[in-house]
């Protein structure tokens, strides 16, 4: 298993109003964040870099050697599953979500487990392409998917 840590304080705004997730303007106020990401999969350590230059803290990158532990640990759906999981506060996220989705996750404080964008959509946050429409996001509690947390 590897670690790294990316510590990254915010030093202003990143230019918002763009449609793709590239462009996010947040800050998110956590001291700390772990993402645990499939090895041999380049586009978590770009998610991990993305967070971090968003989050008022440190994201802490892992590297284990079975992801699908994790996922179990965290009780991270089958369906909605994607290459890396990340523990934020209370919450579960799972795969390329916004951070203003995360944002809103904590700010809000909802009664479920976790949220998760499935798969690895193209223009999503550490994935190249470009967004071919809203992404998305899915909640889920108690290890089952609980329906849409919102589209973004």
């Amino acid at each position: 298993m590897s670690v790294t840590t990316i510590a990254v304080g915010l030093s202003g705004c990143l230019s918002g109003g763009r449609s793709d997730a590239s462009g996010d303007d947040v800050s998110l106020a956590v001291v700390e964040a772990h993402q645990y990401s499939s090895p041999g999969c380049s586009c978590c350590s770009q998610y991990a870099a993305y967070l971090g230059e968003r989050i008022d803290g440190t994201v802490m990158e892992t590297t284990p050697d079975d992801i699908a532990t994790v996922k179990r640990r965290y009780d991270v759906p089958d369906e909605l599953r994607s290459c890396h999981t990340l523990t934020v506060g209370k919450y579960v996220v799972e795969g390329h979500v916004p951070a203003p989705v995360i944002a809103t996750l904590l700010d809000d404080e909802p009664e479920l487990d976790g949220v998760a964008l499935p798969g690895m959509p193209a223009g999503s946050p550490g994935m190249g392409g470009s967004k071919q429409g809203p992404f998305t996001i899915h909640e889920f509690d108690d290890g089952q998917a609980s329906g849409v947390y919102t589209e973004y």
